[in-house]
């Protein structure tokens, strides 16, 4: 019996569905891509490369050391400021920004003022609204008039509570 050899058929792949699926598959990803802005501050202040650390002379900046106190119900029961207490619940808020810019005042220095920060202490039991008017109350004030809104405090910290939960 004799064997005939025959030429290979050539084999076709219809590659056409296939890229119409990548593209689609690309413009699902692209069209869904979100960009979430990043949260806090992350302005790292590094220390310089030098030889010994006599040479770093960076003066800390003011720390202003503001802690919230909660009552019943997550309620606020006080705000303390660098261990004088605030207990007026009615202005307790408008007191904490004027003992800010009283505090900013006192320095003279704008640049100084600038690097101002101010760590909260905040309980446990708080409710988050009321951390959120203390961040703004010592953040700035709108100023008589609707003139515009003065700035006081731009670095705000949190006390670390270490892992005592």
């Amino acid at each position: 019996m004799q064997m005939s050899i025959s030429d290979p058929e050539e084999i076709k792949i219809n590659m056409t569905a296939m890229i119409d699926i990548v593209f689609q598959l690309l413009v699902f990803f692209i069209m869904t891509f979100k960009v979430v802005a990043m949260e806090g501050d992350f302005n790292i202040k590094m220390p310089l490369a030098s030889e010994s650390a006599d040479s770093l002379d960076e003066e800390l900046p003011d720390l202003i050391t503001v802690r919230l106190d909660a009552g019943e119900n997550g309620n606020i029961s006080s705000i303390t400021v660098d261990d004088s207490e605030i207990l007026r619940e009615a202005t307790m808020f408008s007191d904490l920004t004027s003992i800010v810019e009283e505090r900013l005042a006192a320095e003279g220095d704008p640049e100084q003022a600038a690097e101002t920060e101010v760590e909260f202490d905040i309980d446990y039991n708080l409710k988050y609204s009321f951390t959120v008017k203390a961040i703004a109350a010592v953040s700035g004030k709108v100023l008589p008039d609707g003139e515009g809104i003065k700035t006081l405090i731009k670095k705000v910290k949190f006390k670390d509570i270490g892992n005592g939960l």
